[in-house]
């Protein structure tokens, strides 16, 4: 690897919304084409973490393409030769090298991690997989095996990304300089900024996260959404008793969540969308114009998604996972021949 390199990826099983769009999916594709000639971009599909809680596996090939051809759309270059695009389990470096380190992490380390902790009670004890217990050891893993030092975490990362750090700095305390360690959380916001602060909320709940795991769907806005379905999901949001459009997250969180969406949308900032409804009193009116924005965003986006080669996308996994595995293999057998599984070279 001649270029430092940058690593991302998010999870291939369920359908994205447009939180996901907003939140991860455009800035990651941003964030590749701004840094791709003074970086190697790593942007992997994990498909070995999706089944670390309970999916539908027969439709898990399909979501991995899917996920890929989302990034496309939403304008991820497919020509550019620093910009690798690739299958986690099409490099079996990945599952190799979390076994290793496996051996060297501490149960009582992975039993403090706090989405594991809040996973694990929602889906119950006894259906708490071990995968689940073990993924911050695979992201581990994924970092790693290319020597990436900047990862874009949220905060529900934190923990792994600092996890990361230190079992790559006890393996090499052991035996020798093995790994770089990626960057500490505080070095990775100064690196990507820490983005908008702007965040999608349920319209049906706005007190919580838009998530692509909701059951109903009726505050959610997925991607491959019918635009005027979307657009009677906003047109259904809740909202409040006031009459008067404000950003005000602790009393008018459903207006307010409204308002983040328009000003994601038309990529303004929030105080200006504010000021442009500011006080009106009907929120029908107000409510028509997000949904209307929405169903643009996504007439146009679906018919980018339509246009997606998908030839030359499985052209593109081919060369990034030949590359990726030259660079994983090289990283894996380096720590196998420190920990004595290969001979060392002469």
């Amino acid at each position: 690897m001649t270029k430092p390199v940058i690593l991302t990826g998010v999870r291939a099983n369920n359908e994205l919304t447009l939180g996901n769009y907003f939140g991860a999916i455009k800035p990651i594709v941003e964030m590749a084409k701004e840094r791709a000639d003074e970086y190697q971009v790593n942007m992997f599909i994990p498909d070995l973490h999706s089944f670390t809680t309970p999916i539908d596996h027969s439709v898990l090939q399909q979501q991995i393409v899917q996920n890929a051809r989302l990034f496309v759309a939403a304008g991820l270059p497919l020509d550019n030769d620093n910009i690798l695009l690739y299958r986690q389990s099409y490099v079996p470096a990945h599952s190799e090298l979390t076994w290793i380190l496996d051996c060297f992490t501490g149960v009582g380390e992975m039993g403090r991690m706090i989405e594991y902790k809040d996973k694990s009670a929602k889906i119950g004890d006894d259906r708490v997989s071990v995968g689940l217990f073990n993924y911050p050891i695979l992201m581990a893993a994924d970092i790693l095996l290319y020597d990436a030092e900047y990862v874009p975490v949220g905060d529900d990362q934190r923990q792994h990304l600092e996890y990361t750090r230190h079992i790559a700095e006890r393996m090499n305390s052991q035996f020798g300089d093995i790994f770089t360690a990626p960057l500490p959380v505080e070095k990775q916001q100064e690196f990507f900024g820490k983005g908008q602060a702007l965040r999608i909320m349920d319209l049906q709940s706005p007190s919580k996260k838009m998530s692509k795991s909701d059951d109903t769907g009726k505050g959610v806005v997925f991607l491959t959404d019918d635009p005027t379905v979307a657009a009677k999901k906003v047109m259904s949001a809740t909202t409040d008793d006031k009459a008067s459009v404000n950003y005000d997250p602790a009393e008018q969180p459903g207006i307010s969540n409204l308002l983040q969406i328009l000003a994601l949308l038309r990529a303004e900032p929030l105080d200006q969308v504010e000021l442009e409804f500011k006080g009106q009193s009907s929120y029908g009116d107000f409510k028509r114009v997000i949904a209307d924005e929405v169903a643009a965003f996504l007439t146009e986006f679906q018919a980018n998604l339509e246009a997606v080669d998908d030839n030359k996308l499985l052209a593109v996994f081919d060369r990034s996972e030949t590359i990726a595995n030259e660079q994983a293999n090289a990283t894996l057998l380096r720590v196998q021949q420190a920990v004595g599984l290969r001979p060392k070279a002469d």
